[in-house]
């Protein structure tokens, strides 16, 4: 059988999720300096990840699968590591001036793994391997403006989390701790996958600009646009877009106890095929799910649907080579029960992907047609801002013909907020 790395490469190209949220969090620590308010909150968390990987030997080819697969003769690996979310500080300031609130949030997103390549003592190779005298990278992901009011609404534009599949991953109970594993450790990543390619498609931290409506009875409409993602399918090289994506957003909140929305993206893509030639398609896609709490219990579920959107990440294995779209979906279901300070959870996710008509071969048959995952896990808030936690996720990978591989993760950890 062939063999297929795990997604990995896909968690380190995406980078693993947030602390963040739409609009700066609660924050822990405020300093009035004049008329404006700064303020400072983030999280470090550190989780032992044990995985179970599909054996080398018996591995199928599974181009974009995610159950991570066995190297080196080792099928299983150990890791210290971040969960789904790296560690975060984010710092914002605020102000009224005027009839206009004004503010501004940078959001910087340490890891604990040693990866990165910029390393002063090991120049590069520290992206692929976990050595001495390494160190971990820092991912700046929120660099944003705010203004408006309670009448008007608010403008949002920067660099923030998309909204298409934000919902999901935000809602996920793994969001703190680890989920799918994402394979050996051996060459380390930043983060764990959580659902990501599992359930949803990774949101991803995009330059946008967005205008919010005032709350209207519940409901908030959000419709903006952003700095067109290159498709990472494409082998031809970075490719002019002559207009932005554009994405959307209703959302609708009842009390504290459901919470309803519903997204949508669409972008113009395309795949350079000579010095002045390139072919062009479109990339679309949906969401929509809720969560609902009662007595204790909260559930939850989310549904997507694109077309040249592609699976895992934003317009990864989009496309065939000549541009044909490939239709992809998935859902996420999710059941918790809280019993005082300790949350019981599961919940499973699968993303499918069907090939393009120009899928032949073994093109078309060593590609991913779903990733499946299952996690339990508990989560029990020892204080207000230590919360200690267990999952154990069980994943599986299938090609077009059927081909399998499987894999499992156990991980323990501990998650602080301030």
């Amino acid at each position: 059988m062939k063999h297929q790395r795990s997604g990995h490469t896909i968690a380190i190209c995406t980078s693993a999720l947030i602390a963040a949220v739409l609009a700066p969090a609660a924050h822990a620590i405020d300093v009035q300096a004049g008329d404006w308010k700064l303020s400072f909150d983030g999280n470090v968390n550190a989780h032992y990840i044990y995985s179970s990987c599909q054996s080398f030997t018996s591995a199928a080819a599974v181009a974009g699968g995610l159950a991570c697969v066995g190297a080196g003769g080792e099928d299983s690996s150990s890791s210290v590591s971040n969960g789904l979310l790296p560690a975060a500080l984010s710092f914002s300031a605020a102000t009224t001036q005027g009839a206009y609130d004004v503010g501004v949030t940078f959001g910087l997103y340490p890891g604990i793994s040693t990866n990165d390549g910029g390393s002063p003592n090991i120049g590069n190779t520290s992206t692929t391997r976990n050595t001495a005298l390494g160190t971990a990278a820092l991912d700046v992901r929120q660099v944003f403006l705010t203004f408006g009011n309670a009448s008007m609404g608010t403008i949002m534009a920067g660099r923030n989390i998309g909204l298409f599949g934000a919902d999901a991953i935000l809602n996920d109970m793994t969001l703190l701790g680890v989920g799918g594993g994402n394979g050996n450790y051996a060459a380390p990543s930043n983060t764990s996958l959580g659902s990501i390619g599992l359930g949803y498609i990774y949101t991803d931290w995009l330059s946008q600009i967005n205008y919010t409506t005032p709350d209207l009875s519940g409901v908030k409409v959000t419709l903006g646009i952003f700095d067109p993602v290159e498709s990472l399918t494409d082998t031809g090289g970075p490719s002019p877009k002559s207009s932005p994506g554009v994405h959307g957003k209703v959302a609708y909140k009842l009390g504290t106890n459901l919470y309803l929305s519903a997204t949508f993206l669409w972008q113009r893509q395309s795949i350079i095929t000579g010095p002045n030639s390139r072919i062009n398609y479109s990339g679309r896609g949906f969401d929509i799910g809720g969560k609902y709490d009662i007595a204790g219990f909260e559930v939850a579920g989310w549904y997507y649907n694109g077309k040249g959107l592609g699976t895992t990440g934003l317009f990864v294995n989009s496309a065939d080579a000549f541009g044909n779209e490939r239709d992809s979906d998935g859902f996420l279901a999710q059941v918790t029960y809280k019993i005082v300070n300790t949350k019981l959870g599961l919940n499973y996710g699968r993303s499918t992907l069907d090939p393009a008509s120009g899928d032949v071969g073994l093109i078309r048959n060593d590609l991913v047609h779903k990733n499946d995952k299952i996690t339990a896990g508990v989560y029990h808030q020892l204080t207000p801002n230590l919360e200690l936690l267990a999952e154990f996720s069980h994943l599986e990978s299938e090609n077009q013909i059927g081909g399998k591989n499987k894999s499992n993760n156990f991980n323990i950890g501990a998650f602080v907020n301030f």
